[in-house]
């Protein structure tokens, strides 16, 4: 699938943080997209992902309308290759493929760092997010079942997905 027409894809600056934010909140309240309760503030955000991998979409008028980001698996030195990986796409930009673009741009990324192994992990009730990934080379490795709590307090399952890198090292 093509990029969307007028959709640029830039390395995420500080100055982002609020519009990623914002996406990120909304995501949250869809109940689909993580069960983080609330988004962070930037120092968080910024402490918890690497700093190689972070993107965001940006419409023709230069709007943030979807982000990208990294987030070390482990801190061992045995797992410096692997990286889970966050996407979220601002409600009024939902189903326009940037989503895709988004991920396509940051498996580059990931490989291009020497990343071998992406993870991610859906709701098992998130069928976009799901389709989204698989549709990019993701595979579904497992459920984790009731792995988190809601909101609502409902236990929730959690898809785990991965990429490997086409020319995994480890093979």
């Amino acid at each position: 699938m093509p990029r969307p027409t007028g959709i640029n894809l830039e390395p995420m600056t500080p100055a982002d943080w609020p519009a990623v934010r914002r996406i990120y909140a909304q995501g949250i309240a869809t109940g689909l997209a993580t069960l983080e309760r609330q988004a962070p503030d930037w120092d968080h955000f910024d402490r918890s992902h690497r700093t190689e991998g972070r993107i965001v979409a940006r419409s023709g008028d230069g709007a943030v309308v979807g982000w990208v980001a990294l987030s070390s698996y482990s801190s061992r030195r045995v797992y410096a290759g692997v990286a889970w990986e966050s996407v979220y796409v601002a409600e009024e930009a939902r189903g326009q493929g940037i989503g895709r673009a988004l991920l396509e741009r940051l498996i580059e990324t990931a490989d291009a760092a020497g990343l071998w192994t992406l993870q991610a992990g859906v709701l098992a009730d998130n069928a976009a997010s799901l389709a989204l990934h698989e549709g990019v080379g993701f595979r579904r490795v497992g459920v984790q079942e009731r792995l988190g709590q809601d909101v609502t307090g409902r236990w929730r399952d959690v898809v785990l997905l991965e990429r490997r890198r086409a020319d995994d090292p480890v093979d």
